[in-house]
Parts: structure tokens; C-alpha cells; sequence
């Protein structure tokens, strides 16, 4: 008895079975590579060596090579199939050696692996380039149009559908027919649906849908429309189904190109696809623009669709991404969703950020919890409640901000580190032409165009035959019913059916078919109304055959009514669009981004070290008090400067040699008010030796305002601040010095300024900065002031516009008190802690180059530290509302009122504002504005500040 089955294979050694599961590693490269090289025309049978029913596979070791090798059924003969009795589709294996097909196991695993490749690339994962659907999508909604499951008929289960595309199309789970289903169905899956649901059939919040079984569904106009219509005029080729009992269609004749209207995505073995959508509109525009010109750019195709149009909306942060995407089909699309700032009280100004649009493929419920679980762990701040008020009217996620908060910062920080900013990754792989292929925007409409010429011929054509066959009968009908009389007699005396057609032909000349056809007549239909109606016909279709021969004369033709569907299409689907279109280079957000815009504290020693501090480190105190330690200094340290900025201002730092530096003022970092701070040289590529003198804080590099710049020795130069928007890290030159001379004060002006120059023994020039000429950076300045020996410059400051008229007009005054009891004033502070304000009208105008007016007088020890005008903001009573700030050489801080310090002639010494015991002199000193003490206590307003060192 011939055993079922007799191997001849010997178990392998361990080495053998190593050798055999390296050759099954396969590397996505090497599938790609080898994909292409089969033929298009029916890849899955050419690829397969073996049968399906004939898929065993055997292993062997030949003796004399030591070689694994397979033999498959197909490589058995019809002969041995016989002998075997092996009907079953089974492989009965005998002793004979000639009966077993040797072959090596990698190129057995290699064929067969790609050969599983290639149909999960063709008949599961990729979408056809022609109708833009995968096979599940496409039988689902060819089902259903067979199901008569028309957009006018009534809701049938969906459970109904599912069966007949499992039983008669798709044999595969029927989890993945209805999940597909269901997305057909989704407004926030698909910009235009293709299938209507009726049920539950999930949300934006990935909720699950009903079982099949409750929930109902029917087709979408817009599905039988763009896709179903023209199905049944041989406009499309259909193939066998699995079980070769029915017909499917291949594609769909689609009317729009449906892959660009509703995207797709999908994963298959070593490649993946994932197209956006795009509006109606849109896409039949620039259809319509590439029939009118094949020779398009991208550039003008982007005029008519400049970008994808996701159906949850949201707005495309710029065309970078889109442009690559369109060109090569792969690309970047940064998608924010839509937020709106909403008041909720307006006593305590506490507002809200309302998301109403999310980006594309985001669940609501995690983006929800991702910003409670972020408010929780302190990433996000500036928050005090969350909530979701979405419902059936749109979307609604309520983020309460806590008060004083500020939403822009809060919106950044969300587009930061939530998914309500995130990218789409386009990767636009479509079969075309039986290939997977990676296509850009023109490349697929181009596709498109070509099948939709296939089909527009191959409807026309199908249209003519019947049109011609039709005619070819009417003419017959009418010759019988021209000779009525005699066709009746002739068929009366015929003696059969058949004998009667043949008479007829002989007769008359006639076909078969229009003999059968003559004799199918009716006698009602043998009046004269109805003859009429046979020839009216008969001139209709003569119409109808020429306009479908003129159609099928040129492409052209073709074209135009392809444009003309379309159109049709426009006029009755198209929507307006949902996602905006932000014109930015990139949606990235920089730290700048995402710190807030706050008022601070940066203190700078003499030996480079600078920190940043918060603005309510240093409380008010009263005039002649010692002040506050500003920190610990180095050994042999002291305070240079000290100034007030925001965190977003580009901080200028001068250095001693003329060189400007430039950073954020984020960027340096924040420190207690007891820390040593950091090495100007870790923030700046500063030169060994050099060292910053002043440092000036810019918001905005506007065009009208200039940067002064005064020297030690008494140089003076006017630069426009907008050579320096761009400083290198490196730094740039900002003037040229003279042997001997260094860089001290820095200064923001506009021409209409005035500025206030003051020498250490106390003699002050006050001249227009228009007079100051305006000069490139790589120069020398001009004199400002004539010093006498052993005499340098001590500070300077600048006179707004605003407050040339009152000073003018008190100039005017012949009344001193008055003079004396206004403002503005010239606060002058000295190194022993000294200081008094002069009113400025005591000072005249000079030109440069002058000795200037003694502006007050000193010990012999002492000397002027710095000069301010005050009185930029008054208070009710007429005086003055700001605050300065004295910093010693020690680093101890004293912050006091202005209105404190006392009115003085010019001669006058001054008053004590800050007691120096053993804290040295003053150092540095600057004028800020008085806090709002309602609002916050302690807390530095927003107003600028000018510093001034020694």
C-alpha cells in the first residue's frame, strides 16, 4: 500500500536551520527594489510559480551537495498526478528522487514573499489613482448600487450590506467591511462623504460605532454621481469575483478625481500612502485648468487649489510643506487647530480660549485630557479649568485662563506640546497602471484625465453602437409600415414564423432584425400617430449618432465635456472651504513663542557677569535708607549696570572697543537676587579683555529712531537703529574710536529728541539730536563737548519730543516759582550718594562742541554719576511719578521716589538719597516708572528704563 505521504528530506542540522532563518530577513529596500520588475497585466499569477491548491512546499537534503531544496505541486506532472491518484490537490511523495523538483529555499521564500506583497499592495491597502478607492471601499458602494441602496430609497441595515459584500465580493472579516463602511459615512473622516448613515456611527472622539446590526445606511447622491453614474454603459472593464460566480467592476468611472477629493491612507509591506483631501471646488478648478493648459506649473495650478481642505477645518500654517507635497509628492503640512479668545468677566478681565476647529485625524477626548494631564504636571500654565460644551451645534472646548493670563501665550503653549498643532505627512503612493508609484499634484490629475478620456470613449462608443443598432431597426419598422397592406398579406399567406422573416428579407430588403422586428408589431401600434412617433425617433437618433461621432473625432471634444461634467458637479456639490490658508514660513514655534513677554531685572558687573532677575525683587523703600544687596559679587567685582526689559526685547550690549553684541533677553538666564549670575562670555563671543559698557533694550527696530552714542573723551554719534535687526553672533562694529577712547553711553532717540550730556565735574550740554549728524556704523563721531583737563564724561540722557514744548513754554516764564516748582527736571546723582533735581528750563540750548552750564556742585572727593530727566509722568498733585534705582559698588540696591528728592538751583549740592557707609559709591543708577500699586504691589511697570554706569 502507497503511504499518504513519504518524506525524504533528513532533519537539518542547527547551523542549516540558522542559515535558513537569515535568507527570510528581508529588508523594505530590497521590496522596493524588486517590486517593479514583473509585468503590470495580472502581477499576482505571473509572480507565483505554484497553484493555490498546490501551495505545499518540501524540504530536502540532496547527499551528494548538502543543499536544502523545495519541490512544489506545480512542478509535478499530469503523469505522476495519476499514478498517485492525488485528485484532491494534494502531493503523494514516493522514494522516486525524480519525483521531487529541486530548488533553493531563499528563491522559493523570496518569489512567494513577494508575491504576498504585491497583493496586499494591490488588493488591500493602496487606492486606485483612477477612482481614488481601495477594493473594500469599491465593492462596499458597488453592493449597495446593486442592492438598489439609492440616496431616494429608504435606510436598509447595514448588516445587509456587509453580508452581500462578504458573501459575493470581499472574503474577509467582516469587521474590516464595516469599519470601511463606517468611514464612508464619517463628515469628519471624509470631506465628502460617500455613503449616509443613519445611527450611531462614532464620533471626533473615537467613540466606537453601533453594532451593523442598528445601524442603517444608503448612498450619497454625490457617491452615484461622481462614481456609480454610467456604471451599466460599458464604461469600465469587470472582472471575475473570488469564486469566479459574479462580475465586479475593476475601477469605478469616476468623474472627479476622488483620490485628491477625499485622500486616502494606508500601510502596506515596505511602503505606505497617505493623501489629503481637497475641496469640491477646487479640485474641478484646477481639473479644469490643467484640460485649458497641459503645460501648467505648479505655481499656477496652486492658484486655483493653493492647499488641502481637511473636513475638521483648521488653519495650514504656510505652502511650504503643500509646495513639496504637490511636487514630489511627499511633504510636510503643518495644521493648527481654530481658537478664539472670549471675555468671561469683564470686572476681574479673566478670559477664556474657545477651541472650535481641531487639526485632521485628532481626538478631541485625548487632546482634552492631554491638557488636563499638562496643567497638572505644571507644563502648562496660566490655566484654571477645562471643560468640553461640544454637542450636535459644532465644537466647543472651553480652556479658562486664570487672571492676568495671557491667551496668546497660553495658545502657543498648547500648539507647543498638545496635538492641537501637528502635521499631515503627505506620501502620495495611488496604483497606476497596475504599479504603486509615488506621484505629485499634476502627475495624478494628469492620470485622472487619461482614464476619464477612457471612459467618456469607451460611454460614447457603447452610446453609438445602440444608437446605430436602434436606427438600423426604426428604418425597418418604418419600410413595413410604408407597405402596410402587402406585409400583412405576405404574412398572412406565410406558413410559419420563420418563412414569414424570410419573405420579408426577400422582399424588401431587409434584415433579420428588422424582419423580427416588424413582425413583433403590435396592430395598435399601426396608426398613424404611432408611425409618426417611429420617424420622429428615427430623426432624433440620426441627431444623437452625429454629436457622439463628433465626439469620438478628437480628444479635444472629449475634454470639453469632461470639463462640462465637472462643472455640473461644482454647480451642485461644491462647499465653501473649511481649513484657511495662514500665510507663514513654518508652523514651528520658537521659545520666544512660549515665554511670556514679562518686565525684568538685568544687573551687569564690571567683570562680565549678568543675570536676570524678576521685576518685584526689589521693593520701594525711602529716601536715605541703605538699600538692598543686589547679590553676591565676585572678589574685586562691581556693579556695572543695572536696567529694566522685557523678556521678548533684543538686548544690545556695547562693549568698550565700539563692538555691539545682541541676544533675547530670555536668553540670559534667570537668577535669585543673591546669585553671582552668569559669564557674559557663555552668552556673547566676546573678545578677551573687552568688556560691556552700556546696554540698550529694543522691542522694535523702527525706522525713525536712531542710536546715540557717546564716548568717554566726549565723542558723540548718531547711527540708525535698523543696521543693527541683524547682529552676527561674532558682533558688529558700531563706531570706530580714537587711541585712548572707549565706548561708554548708549542711547535710543528720534530727530526730534533732545539730549543731555554732563561731564564729571558737573558742566551739561543740552542740544537737539537732529543737530547729532546721522551717520554709518564704521565711523568716527564728532565732538560733543568741550572738556577741560582731567575732566571726562559722566553720563548722558535723552529728552523726548513730548516735553520740548512744556520746557520751551517755561523757558518763556518770567515767574521762578513756577519755573521751580514744574516739571521736567535734570536729576543729577553723585558717587557720594548725593543727588537734587534742576529744573530743565535753567538749561539753554548749545550746539555742540561747547563747555556747556554748571549743573551742580561737589565735595572735592566726589563727582557727577549720573544724570536723568524726569517728569515724563506726573501724578494728580503735578509731580513727579517715577522711581530710581541706585545700585553701589558693593551691590547694594536702594529703590526710592523721585517727588522724594528735593528741588535745587543749579549751584546747589543736593540731598542724601542713599547712605554709602561701607558700601563704596554709586555705581550705577536707573529711572523706571512708578508700579501701580492697585494692581500689583512691588511690581516694576512696563515703561522703559534708562541705566547709566559710570
Amino acid at each position: 500500500m502507497t503511504p499518504l505521504c513519504h518524506s525524504t528530506a533528513s532533519i537539518p542540522n542547527p547551523n542549516s536551520l540558522m542559515s535558513l532563518s537569515s535568507t527570510l530577513r528581508f529588508s523594505s529596500s530590497l521590496l522596493r527594489r524588486s517590486l517593479f520588475r514583473f509585468p503590470s497585466t495580472d502581477p499576482l499569477c505571473r509572480l507565483r510559480r505554484i497553484e493555490p491548491s498546490g501551495a505545499r512546499l518540501f524540504c530536502s537534503r540532496t547527499p551528494r551537495s548538502g543543499k536544502f531544496v523545495v519541490g512544489a505541486a506545480k512542478r509535478a506532472d499530469e503523469q505522476f498526478k495519476e499514478e498517485s491518484g492525488a485528485n484532491n490537490g494534494g502531493l503523494v511523495v514516493s522514494g522516486d528522487d525524480s519525483r521531487i523538483v529541486p530548488f533553493e529555499l531563499h528563491k522559493e521564500a523570496t518569489e512567494s514573499y513577494m508575491a504576498y506583497a504585491l497583493s496586499v499592495l494591490l488588493g488591500r491597502a493602496l487606492p486606485d489613482v483612477r477612482d481614488g478607492l481601495k477594493p473594500v471601499h469599491r465593492r462596499i458602494l458597488f453592493a449597495m448600487h446593486e442592492l438598489g441602496m439609492s440616496s431616494k430609497k429608504p435606510y436598509k441595515k447595514c448588516a445587509r450590506v456587509v453580508g452581500e459584500v462578504l458573501g459575493k465580493f470581499h472574503p474577509h472579516g467582516d469587521t474590516a467591511v464595516y469599519d470601511s463602511l463606517v468611514r464612508m459615512a464619517q463628515n469628519f473622516s471624509l470631506r465628502c462623504p460617500l455613503i449616509q448613515g443613519h445611527g450611531n456611527f462614532g464620533s471626533i472622539d473615537a467613540d466606537p460605532p453601533a453594532a451593523m446590526r442598528y445601524t442603517e445606511c444608503r448612498l450619497d447622491p454625490l457617491a452615484e454621481a461622481v462614481l456609480l453614474a454610467d456604471l451599466d454603459q460599458d464604461t469600465v472593464d469587470f472582472v471575475a469575483n473570488f469564486d469566479n460566480s459574479q462580475k465586479e467592476p475593476a475601477v469605478l468611472p469616476a468623474r472627479l478625481p476622488a483620490l485628491l477629493l477625499n485622500g486616502a491612507s494606508g500601510i502596506a509591506v515596505g511602503m505606505a500612502t497617505n493623501i489629503p483631501p481637497h475641496n469640491l471646488g477646487e479640485l474641478v478648478d484646477v481639473l479644469c485648468a490643467l484640460i485649458h493648459n497641459p503645460e501648467a506649473t505648479l505655481q499656477e495650478l496652486l492658484e486655483y487649489m493653493p492647499a488641502p481642505d481637511f473636513p475638521t477645518g483648521g488653519i495650514i500654517m504656510g505652502n511650504l510643506g503643500v509646495l513639496d507635497a504637490y511636487r514630489t509628492g511627499r511633504g510636510r503640512v503643518v495644521v493648527r487647530g481654530k481658537a478664539e479668545v472670549e471675555l468671561l468677566d469683564p470686572k476681574t478681565k479673566r478670559n477664556a480660549v474657545i477651541i472650535t476647529e481641531i487639526p485632521y485625524q485628532t481626538n478631541k477626548a485625548t487632546l482634552v485630557q492631554k491638557i488636563a494631564e499638562l496643567v497638572e504636571n505644571k507644563t502648562l500654565e496660566g490655566i484654571s479649568d477645562i471643560r468640553d460644551e461640544s454637542d450636535r451645534n459644532g465644537m466647543r472646548v472651553v480652556i479658562e485662563l486664570k487672571r492676568g493670563g495671557d491667551p496668546a501665550l497660553v495658545l502657543n503653549n498648547l500648539y507647543r506640546h498638545t496635538a492641537l498643532q501637528s502635521s499631515f505627512s503627505c506620501n502620495m503612493v495611488g496604483i497606476c497602471n497596475g504599479e504603486p508609484k509615488l506621484m505629485g499634484l499634476k502627475e495624478l490629475l494628469q492620470a485622472f484625465i487619461d482614464f476619464r478620456c477612457s471612459v467618456v470613449e469607451r460611454r460614447a462608443r457603447f452610446k453609438l453602437s445602440h444608437a446605430q443598432q436602434r436606427k438600423h431597426i426604426i428604418e425597418g419598422i418604418v419600410v413595413g409600415l410604408d407597405n402596410m397592406d402587402d406585409v400583412i398579406q405576405l404574412i398572412k399567406k406565410a406558413s410559419s414564423h420563420s418563412s414569414a422573416a424570410a419573405a420579408l428579407q426577400s422582399e424588401y430588403g431587409l434584415s433579420e432584425k428588422q424582419a423580427e422586428a416588424i413582425l413583433e408589431i403590435s396592430l395598435r401600434r399601426l396608426t398613424a400617430l404611432e408611425r409618426k412617433k417611429f420617424t420622429d425617433e428615427s430623426t432624433t437618433l440620426t441627431e444623437q449618432i452625429t454629436k457622439l461621432e463628433q465626439l469620438l473625432s478628437t480628444r479635444t471634444n472629449i475634454l470639453k465635456l469632461i470639463e462640462q461634467e465637472a462643472i455640473e458637479l461644482k454647480d451642485r456639490f461644491s462647499s465653501p472651504r473649511r481649513s484657511t490658508l495662514e500665510d507663514s514660513d513654518s508652523g514651528d514655534l520658537e521659545d520666544i513663542d512660549v515665554i511670556p513677554n514679562e518686565e525684568m531685572l538685568m544687573a551687569i558687573s564690571e567683570k562680565g557677569y549678568v543675570k536676570r532677575m524678576k521685576a518685584d525683587t526689589f521693593n520701594l523703600q525711602h529716601r536715605g535708607t541703605i538699600g538692598k544687596s543686589v547679590g553676591k559679587l565676585r572678589v574685586d567685582d562691581a556693579m556695572s549696570d543695572f536696567l529694566v526689559c522685557h523678556a521678548h526685547d533684543h538686548v544690545l550690549f556695547f562693549s568698550d572697543r565700539g563692538i555691539v553684541y545682541s541676544t533675547r533677553a530670555y536668553k540670559i538666564p534667570e537668577c535669585s537676587r543673591n546669585a553671582a549670575g552668569t559669564p557674559l562670555v557663555q552668552i556673547l563671543s566676546m573678545s578677551e579683555g573687552e568688556r560691556v559698557t552700556s546696554i540698550v533694550p529694543v522691542s522694535e527696530f523702527a525706522e525713525d529712531r536712531y542710536l546715540l552714542m557717546l564716548t568717554v573723551n566726549g565723542c558723540i554719534k548718531k547711527v540708525s537703529l535698523k543696521l543693527f535687526s541683524g547682529i552676527r553672533s561674532t558682533g558688529i562694529i558700531a563706531i570706530q574710536l580714537n587711541s585712548g577712547d572707549e565706548l561708554k553711553w548708549v542711547r535710543c532717540c528720534s530727530s526730534d529728541d533732545l539730549v543731555a550730556m554732563a561731564s564729571q565735574n558737573g558742566m551739561v550740554v543740552l542740544s537737539t539730536c537732529d543737530g547729532v549728524r546721522t551717520l554709518s556704523r564704521n565711523t568716527k563721531g564728532v565732538t560733543a563737548m568741550r572738556l577741560k583737563k582731567e575732566d571726562k564724561m559722566a553720563s548722558m540722557d535723552i529728552i523726548p519730543a513730548s516735553l520740548r514744548k512744556d520746557m520751551e513754554e517755561k523757558s518763556e516764564d518770567t515767574s521762578a516759582a513756577r519755573k521751580q516748582s514744574t516739571g521736567p527736571w535734570l536729576l543729577f546723582v553723585c558717587e557720594n550718594g548725593y543727588g537734587k533735581r534742576v529744573p530743565l528750563s535753567s538749561f539753554r540750548r548749545s550746539r555742540l562742541n561747547r563747555v556747556g552750564l554748571l549743573g551742580s556742585k561737589f565735595a572735592e572727593d566726589d563727582r557727577l554719576a549720573a544724570v536723568f530727566v524726569v517728569g515724563y509722568s506726573l501724578a494728580e498733585d503735578g509731580e513727579s511719578d517715577e522711581q530710581v534705582v541706585l545700585v553701589s559698588q558693593s551691590g547694594t540696591v536702594n529703590r526710592i521716589k523721585v517727588r522724594d528728592i528735593s528741588i535745587q538751583s543749579r549751584r546747589a549740592r543736593g540731598v542724601i538719597l542713599m547712605r554709602l557707609d561701607h558700601a563704596g559709591k554709586i555705581q550705577s543708577a536707573s529711572l523706571i516708572s512708578a508700579a501701580d500699586e492697585e494692581e500689583t504691589e512691588g511690581i516694576l511697570s512696563n515703561e522703559t528704563v534708562e541705566a547709566v554706569s559710570m
